[in-house]
């Protein structure tokens, strides 16, 4: 058993939907060891309270007004690199994953996940360690295999998501239709795609088209 001395955990929860900042303040305020220090409602206030509070770890989702989820993880960590940032989300896309990561997140757990898991990634964050479930391990390895798509890559993969063909995705964006083409041959060749039908359903399914670049 821990010592009543022993210093509480100092959170910070950010989430833009207040009633599920409340259920998470009081899950996590009847946990031993944990104490809440403060609320933000997007990006931007998290990283100001950040700076205020000087929390000893960021319960965060991923989809937030202003600033978003990595977008905020990297403004904190740009003004403390020893930040630790529990992302705590609903989306379990692979790309959204990894731009959480790269941002500097230490964990990622979703929001359907059982009680005990939420208080077990917090703990382990809090305490300056890593915090990936499995599932989501496995996604942040694959997509650690594959290259990413350059911004004009993913503006013509966005394209051909909506049905667009070669000439009006040149027309579109304002390229020349054959630039169009070496850009989809990338595209293929980095998504593992054979045609422009598995590329799509890859995209999607991958988070490619709502991640943000």
């Amino acid at each position: 058993m821990k010592s009543s001395n022993t210093p509480k955990l100092r959170i910070l929860l950010v989430d833009d939907h207040f009633v599920v900042r409340l259920g998470l303040a009081d899950l996590l305020s009847t946990e031993p060891g944990f104490e809440v220090v403060g609320e933000a409602s997007d990006g931007e206030e998290a990283v100001n309270l950040f700076l205020d509070l000087k929390p000893d770890i960021v319960v965060m989702d991923y989809e937030l007004p202003k600033l978003d989820g990595p977008q905020s993880v990297a403004a904190i960590r740009a003004q403390n690199p020893a930040a630790r940032i529990l992302i705590l989300t609903v989306s379990e896309a692979e790309e959204s994953i990894w731009r959480a990561v790269v941002a500097g997140a230490s964990g990622y757990v979703l929001k359907s996940a059982p009680r005990e898991d939420i208080v077990s990634a917090v703990r382990s964050v809090g305490s300056g360690q890593e915090y990936f479930p499995t599932p989501i391990a496995a996604k942040l390895q694959a997509r650690r295999k594959r290259p990413s798509l350059s911004p004009r890559e993913k503006d013509v993969l966005k394209c051909l998501v909506r049905g667009l063909a070669n000439k009006e995705i040149a027309d579109f964006l304002g390229l020349a239709e054959p630039t169009v083409k070496m850009h989809l041959v990338s595209v293929f060749e980095k998504l593992g795609a054979r045609d422009r039908t598995q590329a799509a359903m890859l995209a999607v399914q991958r988070g490619l088209l709502t991640a943000g670049r």
